[in-house]
């Protein structure tokens, strides 16, 4: 009975002792490759002799239920699409159609259009702003000033909206921003007809509501995707913010053609409103709430042990003011702050002022001048989302987090320093629009930096850490938006500014490279 022939037989699975049955709540995983290679038979000679049957079963049951329940970390040996537990067993990594049919990606798809709209409502006016300026008489720096009255708004919003994000979570907070900024969005025409303060009141309350916004984006990723796919969620997230750029600069000439000045603004308005009804019907704040997600994505995501961390932190924390004194004590915080601020000041000046740039540069007319600034945001859509599948491959096959995020960010602000240099000398309109493309294509690597960077070094603050770096970088906005204005008027030229801004660029690149890292940093110390 105990012979060796009969000892390499395969045991049944099955057991004298009885294994609990799960509960028909709980969610079961089908039985991979990697569980059924650890079979009982495959245990080594020296515990196998050891172990009756009953006992060598037992530990098969075991191993299979610890496997479902660790946590999971990225494999490094290999680029195999697989993952390894802490185990040391391997879960497999879902297939590309797996992936893209996932109910987190129909989240994250959500997502970047709600960002869409959200940089479509902000930039009507930046092709807007031409014909009224000419209808009221503004002159170019009280023109800035009109633009910058979004980001009056947008200063007050993000920290007090990271707050109620940690707090109450991305979808509730997500539906109220959009509902906020498209009726802000919709009711802009009546505020330009009535006094320049309604107007003005408008845009402020479209940057309040639009403050949330990538708080919101954040908080949703960190609690539906593995930190392995991360990096190309948020490139997903941001590749609809910035065609919501291309969009808005390119549609509103048209509707403005067929519609009147106001029509875009009517027009994406209700877009808002029609987005709105589908988060609250098709969506739900975490995966464990989802009635639709398979029994797998669902084991996936929560066998991710840095979203475990988010979810326990969560549960631990009450509902108090952040600790925005250890928040700001740390170096880390502060690369987030430097770096929010240049991206931001470069985003909004080029966002700004690039319509006025090619009428005044390179004397083209409205209709062209929109479609040269919507070139360049189309390449950062594809560009981000290049750079998140580069970051995850980076992360996978063993390159540290930390070094990982300072190669993003050292291409996301080296990059367009070098790419504004050129374009203050192109000559063409055609030579100016591919300098500018290549400066905001490579503005999108720093989605991997710095942006994902604020899930890593403080899961349970990101929505507030998010909200501390973008007042900063509202704050950098407005000084260079309305100084970039006032410094044409005073030289006459462009150019100098762009120059500016390129310095700004490499200092906030060394900044980044010398302070940030991309490990968890203990924020609830004592002081």
């Amino acid at each position: 009975m105990n012979s060796p022939a009969a000892l390499r037989c395969p045991l049944p699975v099955s057991s004298p002792t009885p294994i609990k049955s799960p509960k028909p709540s709980e969610r079961q995983l089908p039985l991979t490759n990697s569980s059924a290679s650890k079979l009982p038979c495959k245990l080594n000679h020296r515990n196998w002799w050891s172990k009756t049957s009953t006992a060598c079963a037992t530990e098969f049951s075991s191993r299979l239920r610890s496997e479902r329940i660790l946590p999971i970390r990225a494999s490094s040996s290999n680029g195999s699409r697989s993952i390894s537990s802490s185990s040391g067993g391997e879960f497999r990594q879902p297939s590309a159609v797996e992936f893209i049919t996932s109910e987190r990606v129909k989240v994250v798809a959500m997502l970047a259009l709600a960002l869409a709209l959200c940089n479509a409502d902000r930039v009507v006016m930046s092709v807007a702003i031409v014909p009224l300026s000419l209808s009221h008489g503004w002159r170019q720096s009280f023109a800035g000033v009109v633009q910058s009255s979004f980001l009056w708004g947008y200063l007050i919003s993000p920290i007090a909206g990271g707050t109620l994000v940690d707090l109450y979570g991305g979808k509730v907070v997500m539906a109220w921003g959009v509902t906020l900024w498209s009726l802000a969005t919709f009711l802009t025409p009546w505020a330009a007809e009535n006094s320049l303060c309604a107007l003005l009141a408008m845009r402020m309350l479209l940057g309040i509501a639009e403050g949330v916004a990538l708080p919101c984006m954040n908080n949703m990723i960190a609690r539906w995707f593995p930190q392995t796919e991360r990096s190309r969620a948020v490139g997903l997230a941001m590749a609809g913010f910035q065609l919501g750029s291309a969009i808005g600069l390119t549609l509103s000439p048209i509707l403005m053609s067929q519609g009147g000045l106001y029509g875009p603004f009517v027009i994406f308005g209700l877009s808002g409103f029609l987005w709105v009804l589908v988060w609250i019907s098709a969506t739900s704040s975490t995966p464990d709430k989802c009635h639709q997600i398979s029994a797998y994505e669902l084991r996936y995501i929560q066998n991710d042990g840095n979203m475990q961390s988010v979810i326990k932190d969560k549960s631990k924390k009450s509902k108090v003011i952040p600790p925005f004194k250890r928040l700001l004590s740390k170096l880390p915080t502060w690369t987030l702050i430097v770096a929010n601020a240049m991206h931001s000041w470069g985003f909004f000046v080029i966002l700004s002022w690039m319509p006025i740039y090619f009428k005044t540069i390179y004397h083209v007319d409205l209709r062209q001048a929109a479609w040269f600034s919507a070139v360049p945001w189309s390449m950062m859509a594809v560009a981000g989302y290049f750079a998140g599948v580069l970051s995850d491959m980076m992360i996978q096959r063993g390159i540290s987090v930390t070094l990982t995020r300072k190669i993003m960010q050292s291409i996301g602000f080296i990059g367009p320093g070098i790419a504004l240099v050129g374009l203050t000398m192109a000559r063409s309109p055609s030579n100016a629009s591919a300098w500018l493309t290549l400066a905001v294509g490579l503005k999108a690597f720093s989605h991997c930096g710095f942006l994902v960077n604020l899930q890593e070094i403080a899961p349970q603050y990101s929505g507030v850490l998010h909200g501390i770096s973008n007042t900063a970088g509202t704050f950098a906005a407005i000084v260079g938006t309305v100084g970039a204005g006032y410094f044409v008027e005073l030289v006459g030229s462009f150019k100098g500014f762009l120059l500016l801004t390129a310095f700004l660029y490499f200092s906030a690149a060394l900044f980044w490279n010398f302070f940030a890292t991309g490990g968890r940093v203990n924020f609830d110390e004592t002081l």
